[in-house]
């Protein structure tokens, strides 16, 4: 096979351009799109919550009802730059979530409790604190961008060839210089160069895609 032959082969296929998620994820039915929702945003929820204190078995309840509340809101969502950016409004019910796991762990008695000087009473719920903080929303901007990232990833790491993806993955991700990379895969060092743009460039594609598919 010439040289030529085998770069075109290698490349990887671009990522067709679809409609907006926000408006597939309308359609209840439509099993491809929230499965492919789930699984980009799923990470995203159960990192916040397991930041908000939740342990791991909370966190993966907390998952589990955001995706259904946002199932159960999806239709009447209207994207609306003026009222805040889905990731703003994903957000909030996530906190929801995390505010009612917490609430769980106090007592199931309805009688208010008293408060820490014992000047004062505050029911049950007002003792519990709101888990969407200014920090906890730095931390979802962080995370978003992050999530993302590696979403993108994951999506050109199912069309790219196997060659040209591990060698993005050694050199980009776990951060080999090129000539470690020629040496490990036994390739020469043009072609690490070469697939690292090839596959870089795909990935910023994706991020982009998946930025717009929430509009």
């Amino acid at each position: 096979m010439s040289r030529k032959a085998e770069l075109s082969e290698e490349t990887p296929e671009f990522i067709p351009t679809r409609s907006s998620l926000l408006s597939r994820l309308k359609n209840w039915d439509d099993s491809e799109s929230w499965r492919d929702f789930f699984n980009t945003y799923w990470k995203l929820i159960f990192n916040t919550a397991v930041k908000a204190g939740l342990n791991e078995a909370e966190a993966q309840d907390v998952v589990q009802e955001t995706i259904l509340s946002v199932a159960k809101k999806m239709r009447e969502f209207k994207y609306d730059p003026a009222l805040g950016s889905f990731k703003g409004w994903l957000l909030q019910l996530t906190g929801w979530r995390i505010l009612n796991q917490l609430k769980k762990r106090l007592p199931a008695d309805p009688l208010q409790l008293p408060a820490s000087d014992g000047t004062s009473r505050t029911s049950v719920a007002e003792r519990v604190p709101d888990p969407v903080t200014a920090d906890t929303a730095a931390y979802w901007d962080e995370e978003w961008r992050k999530n993302l990232m590696g979403a993108a990833i994951e999506r050109v790491k199912q069309r790219a060839s196997p060659k040209q993806y591990e060698i993005f993955y050694l050199h980009v991700v776990k951060q080999f210089s090129a000539a470690q990379v020629a040496v490990t895969l036994n390739v020469n060092v043009a072609r690490v160069y070469l697939a690292k743009h090839r596959v870089a460039a795909l990935v910023k594609k994706e991020v982009r895609r998946l930025e717009k598919e929430l509009i």
